[in-house]
């Protein structure tokens, strides 16, 4: 039962966070709240690497490199498409992950250089809430940016 419920949990944040992801553009992608934030598709972007990369920790590997952790932005989200691709291998990676990890392997522990040492729960965890909090971003800056 535990699988079903990490894949319901896995759906409803794509789902959830799909309403932002689906609503940038090539028109909306460089809208920013102010000058000194990110743009939407510039965030989009960061999601869609995070989401791979962090498939690192469980051991998942990936070739995305990260271009915008840490960085400005600088125009990495102009490529709206590319963004949303990386999303959606992310979103199966997760899927994928949830499907071939024993029930009891969710409490293993994983080292990381962002939380310590922490459960593999936590950290799947932290992925979906990370996605949701800059799907709001996202929603927030198309709404109201210039």
């Amino acid at each position: 039962m535990q699988k079903e419920v990490l894949l319901d949990i896995l759906s409803q944040n794509r789902i959830t966070c799909s309403a932002a992801f689906d609503d940038i553009t090539l028109d909306n992608a460089t809208l920013q709240l102010n000058g000194k934030t990110a743009s939407a598709g510039f965030i989009l972007r960061h999601l869609g690497e995070t989401i791979n990369m962090f498939g690192l920790f469980f051991g998942v590997p990936s070739s995305v490199q990260n271009t915008t952790m840490g960085q400005s932005d600088t125009g990495q989200g102009e490529d709206v498409e590319e963004s949303k691709r990386l999303i959606e291998q992310g979103y199966e990676m997760l899927r994928k992950l949830v499907e071939d990890t024993p029930d009891s392997a969710w409490l293993n522990s994983i080292d990381t250089p962002f939380f310590g040492t922490v459960s593999r729960a936590k950290l799947f965890s932290h992925i979906l809430f990370h996605n949701s909090h800059h799907a709001g971003q996202i929603i927030l800056t198309l709404k109201k940016g210039r």
